[in-house]
């Protein structure tokens, strides 16, 4: 796997569904296509609904090692599509 520098990080622990979605969209629209953005995320349905609403709008959506110390938080990390 390669190494992925994000353009920009977004912490959404403890923010509650849809404003995870709505926040981590906002944040790739200002992007460039092909940018990275890095977001931590609470673990379960948040993780679910960021993943599959961002991919299904064309956005290359993959797991990465979670946040440090917080076991119960996922990071993604979301390519912003063409």
């Amino acid at each position: 796997m390669t190494t992925v520098t994000p353009a920009a990080c977004l912490d959404l622990r403890g923010t509650p569904c849809p404003m995870n979605y709505v926040r981590a969209r906002l944040a790739l629209e200002g992007l460039a296509a092909g940018d990275w953005l890095q977001v931590d995320l609470d673990a379960g349905e948040p993780e679910e609904m960021v993943s599959q609403s961002l991919g299904g709008e064309g956005h290359h959506v993959r797991r990465a090692d979670p946040p440090p110390a917080d076991p119960s938080s996922v990071r993604l990390l979301i390519r912003r599509g063409g």
